[in-house]
């Protein structure tokens, strides 16, 4: 992306067009899963979600890592009830595509090879050559992401060596997950689950490979995110994989409330629905920031610094949002970055006479959780503002 500039346009281009195709896929997955009615429901969720929308214009990785995993949905769907070999191949590839968008693509991947396994396991008992057609698309998978799997490895251990210092850990993961993916609504998320629910126990009457295919794609994630979260950053976003699924599911109750309203015009109402559930989100989305407003922030650190005051961002790496606004050259400033409050009285220490602008986000209670950091500032600087979650000090 970067040989086109790097502008913001650019950089959330991307993500924004993986994100609309994303709506056609999930269409033909809900089709192929059952009907063109649960692919327009489900499509219509996607389409209005909140959490979607949030991430297909961010200049991360969700977006694609959603992308390419709900093509591989959508050609395991077709595997498992065609048998067709270029299906599971396809099956394979997308896989380890999400894959490398996303390291955390590895477990939904490893679901539906298990649901694969378990949906076969009569066949194969009778005959090995049943479980050839799978065994091709993890083939598939693990040559295409070879390198990529033994980097993960490397990153997993050491992600998991010591205790988190941010993210979501327990129950709150299985909580915060279905909240955000059923558009930050607890009244919503309430609605979502019962229908979910119904459209397993609707599936489960005609297809009861494809109604364990719902429950082992939403809880199973769930579970391993669960009990992974105590030894390693857990983040809700990183479950984005789970809106096909869970949309797919909800849409799935349709044939119960077609039931209930004997009327064909159920799946506009449907529709309708999705579109009002997403509005109070939208209403506000695209007037009033979302995040971290550092554009905003830089443009009022610049009115305040002058020629040879320090700017100290904590943590350092957040200097990459901070840059991308702020000139330190055009401002004539010295940046440095600190984690501790050793860093920071080394740097006071080493410029005595400098006035010092201290940039802090929360980040800094994951890169130093002892809170030393914010102890030395409260002790040697003074608060002059926030912007968001941004904050600044000045030094006393």
């Amino acid at each position: 992306m970067l040989l086109f500039g790097e502008s913001e346009f650019v950089l959330r281009l991307l993500p924004a067009l993986l994100g609309v195709l994303t709506i056609p896929v999930v269409y033909l997955v809900g089709k192929e899963f059952r009907d063109r009615d649960v692919g327009l429901i489900a499509a219509a969720l996607l389409a209005f979600s909140p959490f979607h929308i949030f991430y297909s214009q961010e200049a991360r990785a969700y977006a694609p890592m959603l992308f390419f995993f709900s093509l591989a949905l959508l050609f395991y769907v077709r595997a498992s009830r065609s048998d067709e070999t270029r299906s599971w191949v396809l099956f394979g590839l997308f896989s380890a595509v999400a894959f490398w968008m996303h390291f955390y693509a590895i477990v939904p991947v490893a679901v539906l090879i298990l649901h694969a396994l378990v949906t076969r396991a009569g066949a194969i008992r009778r005959d090995l050559r049943s479980a050839r057609n799978p065994a091709i698309s993890v083939v598939a998978f693990v040559a295409a992401s070879l390198p990529l799997l033994i980097v993960t490895v490397n990153l997993f251990l050491v992600r998991t060596s010591s205790a988190p210092t941010f993210g979501v850990q327990g129950f709150d993961v299985v909580y915060q997950t279905l909240l955000q993916v059923s558009g930050f609504s607890d009244l919503v998320m309430a609605a979502f689950i019962v229908l979910f629910l119904v459209g397993v126990a609707v599936t489960w009457r005609e297809d009861r490979n494809g109604a364990l295919l719902l429950v082992f794609m939403m809880v199973l994630p769930l579970v391993a995110s669960l009990a992974l979260s105590s030894r390693m950053p857990m983040i809700p976003r990183y479950l984005i994989y789970l809106l096909p699924v869970y949309f797919v599911g909800i849409a799935s109750a349709y044939p119960a409330l077609y039931a209930l309203v004997r009327d064909g015009r159920a799946v506009y109402l449907a529709i309708a629905a999705a579109v009002l559930i997403g509005t109070p989100f939208l209403a506000t989305y695209y007037t009033t920031p979302q995040k971290n407003d550092w554009r905003g922030f830089s443009a009022e650190l610049g009115g305040m610094t002058g020629a040879g005051d320090l700017v100290v961002v904590l943590p350092p790496y957040m200097a990459q949002p901070l840059d991308y606004y702020y000139s330190n050259a055009t401002d004539r400033t010295l940046e440095l970055g600190a984690t501790t409050g050793d860093d920071l009285q080394a740097i006071q220490e080493q410029y005595p006479d400098r006035r010092a602008f201290y940039v802090v986000t929360t980040d800094i209670f994951a890169a130093d959780p002892t809170g030393d950091a914010v102890g030395w500032l409260d002790k040697n600087a003074e608060f002059a503002g926030q912007r968001m979650g941004i904050y600044l000090f000045v030094s006393a």
